[in-house]
């Protein structure tokens, strides 16, 4: 796994953990019962983006390490995956 594939699988699988961790635990405006004029009710109250910046980067690392480790010891082969012949 070359370099640059690497780096491109780690971004495709850290914004595809995002969209899965975004909603854990926020707790919108209605909820709380304090709706700011202006915003609708499933606007989040305390959206904590660092934290969620923070879990994404490692479940990502995680994924991406589980990935690493099947390329690496022959489990996948990502030549036949890619279509290329060796």
């Amino acid at each position: 796994m070359s370099l640059t594939f690497a780096i491109a699988v780690y971004l495709i699988i850290w914004w595809t953990v995002l969209f899965a961790v975004l909603p854990i635990g926020v707790r919108t405006q209605g909820e709380d019962g304090a709706v700011v004029p202006g915003t609708p009710e499933s606007a989040p109250t305390a959206p904590r983006l660092l934290r969620v910046v923070f879990l994404t980067t490692v479940i990502s690392a995680l994924v991406f390490a589980a990935l690493w480790a099947l390329v690496h010891y022959g489990v996948v082969d990502l030549n036949a995956l890619l279509g290329r012949t060796p």
